[in-house]
């Protein structure tokens, strides 16, 4: 019994020890290549990051986080042959992680980024639209929520758009695929302005902060900037092709198809709303559709628009205000309100369009492109808000004032505002003009709807 047992330990300490001697020099392998890839030595770096990949890859996370930045390298490096192989051996690479972290390495997110690399290099590895859409397809549907690249979700739909304009894809499929993606881009945005606003007071001025929350805040901005450019450039891409005279056809072919599917019926008034396309009886016949199967805020809102059109404005109002009482969450909300203040601002009914505008900065303090509609509408106004030539233009002053909170409240507006604010500026009195006025520093009290005050610039 005791030669057993001392036989049982020995082969214990073996094993210890045996143990103890690989993680020493997998740990030393791995310190010589993450110096490497710190001092961007790279070429160095690729044998012992290989050798401990090949040897032990479950041994630190370093071993793939390390090895993508080894990768780009090689594949910015290379040509022809060899850069395909290293180009393989990337995908291969995110297969591993997959593999052997997967509770850090999310699907959608790896997948899209597969996609992407073989998109982004598809001449070389002759790739055609059709593969790269239906890879981009299955990355998708797998798993959605991690899907949240950018570029890779323009890219996904541009495809979408190619395979229709060569005749493979259906328009239904077209316009199903700008929904898909247009409302996950909406979920995104949704989810960084909700985190943004976190950081934000009542008048959507930032916090004091910590240097992290700080960090954190820049992330978020940066994320909206991206989908924000992502979103227009989608637009840009579908262009015509979502026009009345495609859509109505379209429309009216599927309805009786689709009548009972909430879905479609909110997508397919959403999408003529959007294109102005609200003047067809289809847009009509959808919306009262879409109220009996599943009434909404959305639906409210277009009973209301079309209150509006049959010129009962009473009972338009009734149901804007319903449409604003449905909806419970405050992104969404600032949404609905930002449209019916769109819709008094067509109307030329300026005081009702600020009241929305505000009412939706109050749902969403982010909300930029609501500071700009009414500087917008301040602007439109000088030539009647004022008693003389000066104080006409001083409006202006405070069309530049709103414009300046925009820039200031949301990232994505800050190009769109400095405009707004230079034109502005121009069209107000010069300093010359201050001078001989000789009204410098005083308070102006501008009329009509407006009913707000600017101070005339000191000298």
């Amino acid at each position: 019994m005791k030669t057993k047992i001392t036989l049982l330990t020995t082969l214990l300490f073996l094993s210890i020890t045996t143990i103890s001697a690989q993680n020493e020099q997998d740990l030393e392998t791995l310190s010589i290549f993450s110096e490497l890839v710190k001092s961007k030595n790279y070429t160095a770096a690729y044998n012992p990051w290989m050798e401990l990949r090949n040897r032990n890859p479950k041994f630190n996370k370093a071993i793939f986080i390390y090895g993508e930045r080894i990768l780009d390298y090689k594949i910015d490096n290379s040509e022809g042959q060899e850069k395909i192989a290293f180009l393989n051996d990337m995908l291969k690479l995110w297969e591993e992680r997959k593999s052997v972290f997967p509770n850090i390495t999310p699907s959608g997110a790896y997948m899209a980024k597969a996609c992407q690399l073989q998109y982004d290099n598809r001449e070389i590895l002759n790739k055609s639209n059709e593969t790269l859409y239906a890879a981009f397809d299955i990355a998708y549907t797998t798993d959605s929520k991690t899907f949240t690249n950018p570029k890779s979700l323009y890219t996904y739909f541009s495809l979408m758009v190619d395979l229709y304009d060569s005749e493979t894809k259906t328009a239904q499929q077209l316009f199903s695929k700008y929904d898909d993606i247009s409302e996950k881009i909406e979920i995104e945005v949704k989810n960084y302005t909700n985190k943004r606003n976190a950081y934000l007071d009542e008048d959507g001025e930032v916090k004091t902060m910590s240097s992290k929350d700080a960090r954190k805040l820049k992330s978020y901005n940066s994320y909206l900037s991206a989908y924000d450019k992502i979103a227009g450039s989608i637009d840009t891409k579908l262009g015509a092709r979502a026009n009345c005279e495609n859509l109505i056809p379209l429309y009216s072919k599927d309805f009786e198809e689709f009548k009972n599917d909430g879905v479609w019926l909110q997508r397919a008034m959403n999408r003529m709303y959007a294109k102005e396309c609200n003047d067809d009886p289809l847009f009509v016949k959808i919306v009262e559709q879409k109220n009996t199967l599943e009434p909404n805020a959305d639906t409210a809102f277009y009973l209301g628009i079309l209150k509006d059109k049959a010129g009962k404005s009473s009972e338009a109002l009734t149901y804007y205000n319903q449409a604003v009482d449905l909806e419970s969450d405050n992104f969404e909300k600032s949404k609905i309100l930002y449209k019916i203040a769109t819709n008094f601002k067509k109307k030329g009914r300026y005081s009702q369009a600020r009241t929305y505008f505000m009412k939706a900065l109050k749902a969403n303090p982010s909300m930029g492109r609501a500071h700009l509609a009414i500087a917008a509408m301040y602007a439109k106004s000088a030539n009647d808000c004022g008693t003389d030539n000066f104080s006409k233009r001083a409006v202006y002053w405070l069309a530049a004032k709103e414009a300046t909170k925009a820039g200031r409240i949301d990232p994505t507006m800050k190009k769109n505002a400095a405009k707004s604010i230079a034109n502005y500026e121009a069209k107000a009195p010069t300093k010359s003009e201050i001078f001989s006025s000789g009204r410098a520093g005083q308070v102006i009290n501008v009329e009509c709807w407006i009913q707000r005050s600017v101070t005339v610039p000191s000298l």
